[in-house]
């Protein structure tokens, strides 16, 4: 054991836990989080990151005497840290400390006692973060006055996204608020660039301060000729009814989990299962959060049974000893697939498993991609979206929010010079200014009434979260809440009963109350169905795109595939084979005269292209992730001539206005400003420019 450690946590190591050492990777951080070095701590799933970072936290907390909030505990999701705060609770206990949760889910007793007792360690999420700092019940200055360190736990689902933006900003208004640099610790496990990580969980202390990637657990990433350690088949069944046969049929007696890639099948798969007597439990997002809590104790609880879920398992939530994951499809990226097979052969004695159910030739083929990617030892890199120019306007109002009135030539110090908050958001600012988001007086920026209007319903909530979703409604039975739908299910016209598929069974529509969008119902003999916008689709990467030519180009990945996968396979390559060259692109003009360009390239680099290639492409049906609609009359010479300067000129998506909504806060931006948001987010410059430097070959069908 590290001496490093306090002799007390040490002691408990030792005797209350019955470790003989720490891991490799435990012993690497205790130095630099001791330190107070800023650090990415990477390991696979299961590898004691938690530790890692909490037992020097404990250290350097009794050692220095830290008092009051001192540590701050973030996760991504409520049910992970609602699954860690007993163990983190019980760690601060060996020295006389106190853990506590806070979020949306917290009551408002449990809260004040949080208030009150202010314990050392908070586990919360950066949405409820922001609610306390904007929030006129929470003397923010006092609570986090002692704040020191912040561990960010699943880092890399934070990086991708606008709730990265998001936690930066307010980790910067935080370090303000304690009057101090907090140290910041960042958990992971699949990442392709931890050195890039680190440097942007730094923030604006990049540069400035120490900082460390500690990851002796992990090769550093490279393609290899040799697959990573796992039991991994590819198997093709083609139909959810066959994949729920498999499963019923498979494993008997073992605890499986099933990833699904939308709620809606996660919904049919587990009614499917029931049907066939397997004892089958739910989760996903639009479930109630008893009925998933019910689901996950019952899971944990049990032995022969199985687990349906999305990706809300994917993550560090411990659903107890687990056989077996089964995916249905195909995740979209390597870095989903290596949490969800992290997931097994946590026993002593037990490998690491996962077999892919596929359900058509268009999923066997991505998913053999997927997995010739990972048999490479490919991660896809984290990287944070650009232009962030709505979370911009968000956290200005939020901060004006929380200081009641702000110097209209001091707000951007709020943010240390985290780069998009600085002086590039002067426009932003003068927009919320001249539209009535903000109001101007006497040199101070405070609050205005298209703010109030837009974003002040239950105390400003509709401003401490950086995305939202599309309305459902609550589903009750009797006073029990099942979950949410979407409301074209209760619109649609039907014949006879309405009826609802949710948490694996069906429910008969008794009323719904359309003023406050909840629906009542009642339970059903079968029949229900289930549906949400926007789930189970994702763009597909460039990478990726590679990949899938190369499998259709007779590449397999190094994993046991059955034969009736191989036979698909093999199916789709003498299909498509027309599609697919060695050397470049294929334009193929089709029977029908239609004429399309199979780039192989990702939604992004094609969206990209289609943009600068304006002459060429079809004007109606344009492009998906693999290939774009040229023009019926294009000929060889015409392409020749008008892509032969396209790689130095290429141009930004268009972006149809429709789309801004999907972008929150956008109201509160220039319109100029939010359309070059999403055309920024949605380029590809470098693969456009890389697949327009391929020859591209002409073939008739």
């Amino acid at each position: 054991m590290p001496p490093d450690l306090h002799p007390v946590v040490l002691h408990h190591l030792v005797n209350t836990l019955g470790w003989r050492d720490l891991r490799p990777m435990q012993h690497a951080a205790v130095t630099p989080v001791r330190d107070g070095v800023d650090a990415v701590l990477l390991a696979p799933t299961a590898g004691g990151k938690t530790e890692a970072a909490l037992f020097p936290l404990l250290t350097r907390m009794a050692e220095q005497q830290w008092t009051g909030t001192s540590v701050l505990y973030l996760a991504p999701l409520k049910a992970l840290l609602n699954n860690l705060q007993p163990r983190i609770e019980r760690y601060a206990g060996w020295l006389g400390r106190r853990a506590a949760l806070w979020h949306g889910d917290v009551s408002s007793s449990r809260r004040r006692t949080v208030l009150y007792e202010r314990p050392d360690i908070l586990l919360t999420t950066p949405e409820s973060l922001e609610s306390m700092l904007v929030s006129t019940k929470v003397d923010h200055r006092l609570f986090f006055a002692d704040l020191r360190a912040v561990v960010v736990d699943e880092v890399h689902a934070f990086a991708g996204d606008d709730r990265g933006w998001h936690l930066l900003a307010v980790l910067e208004r935080l370090s303000r608020v304690a009057g101090r640099p907090l140290q910041r610790i960042g958990l992971s496990a699949t990442v392709g660039n931890p050195e890039q990580l680190l440097t942007w969980l730094q923030g604006s202390g990049a540069g400035h301060r120490p900082a460390e990637v500690v990851a002796p657990d992990l090769a550093p990433v490279q393609v290899t000729d040799r697959p990573p350690p796992g039991d991994i088949e590819l198997d093709y069944v083609g139909s959810l009814t066959n994949a729920a046969t498999v499963i019923a049929g498979l494993h008997r007696g073992e605890k499986r989990l099933v990833f699904c890639e939308s709620r809606q099948t996660v919904e049919e798969l587990g009614q499917l299962l029931r049907e066939k007597g397997v004892t089958t439990f739910l989760s996903h997002a639009s479930l109630s959060l008893d009925e998933r809590r019910r689901a996950e104790q019952a899971f944990s609880e049990a032995r022969d049974c199985v687990i349906v879920s999305t990706s809300t398992l994917e993550l560090g939530i411990d659903v107890g000893d687990l056989d077996r994951v089964i995916q249905i499809d195909a995740p979209a990226t390597v870095a989903s697939f290596l949490q969800r097979l992290g997931r097994t052969g946590r026993r002593p004695g037990s490998s690491r498993n996962c077999l892919f159910l596929t359900l058509g030739g268009d999923a066997l083929t991505e998913a053999a991609a997927l997995l010739l990617l990972w048999s490479r030892g490919w991660v896809e890199p984290v990287s944070a979206p650009p232009e962030p120019r709505h979370v911009v306007a968000q956290q200005v109002l939020a901060f004006c929010l929380q200081e009641h009135q702000v110097g209209d030539q001091l707000w951007m110090q709020a943010w240390n010079g985290l780069g998009p908050f600085g002086e590039s958001a002067g426009p932003i600012v003068r927009h919320l200014v001249e539209h009535g988001y903000l109001d101007q007086d006497g040199g101070m920026l405070f609050i205005g009434p298209a703010a109030e209007q837009r974003f002040g319903r239950r105390h400003f909530m509709d401003l401490t979260a950086v995305f939202t979703g599309p309305p459902e409604f609550t589903v009750l039975t009797g006073r029990n809440e099942l979950g949410r739908i979407d409301p074209s299910l209760l619109t649609e016209q039907v014949r006879g009963e309405r009826r609802l598929l949710l948490g694996g069974r069906s429910w008969r529509v008794t009323y719904v109350d359309w003023r406050r969008r909840r629906c009542f119902v009642e339970p059903a003999d079968g029949g229900g169905r289930a549906r949400w916008r926007g789930s189970g689709w994702a763009y597909l990467s460039f990478e990726l795109n590679r990949a899938m030519r190369e499998v259709l180009l007779g590449v397999d990945p190094s994993v046991s595939i059955t034969r009736r996968a191989q036979n698909r396979l093999a199916d789709d390559r003498a299909e498509r084979s027309h599609l697919v060259h060695p050397g470049g692109t294929v334009i193929v003009r089709d029977k029908h005269g239609d004429l399309r360009w199979w780039t192989w390239a990702g939604f992004r680099a094609n969206a990209t292209l289609t943009a600068t290639l304006g002459e060429v492409v079809d004007p109606v049906e344009r492009f998906d992730d693999s290939s774009i609609r040229l023009r019926e009359n294009l000929t060889p010479q015409d392409w020749r001539l008008l892509t032969a300067d396209a790689a130095d000129r290429l141009c930004l998506p268009e972006i149809d206005e429709k789309a801004l909504t999907g972008l929150k806060f956008n109201a509160a931006l220039p319109s100029r400003l939010a359309i070059a948001t999403l055309a920024a987010r949605l380029a590809d410059l470098d693969r456009a420019a890389t697949v327009l430097r391929e020859p591209a070959r002409f073939v008739a069908l």
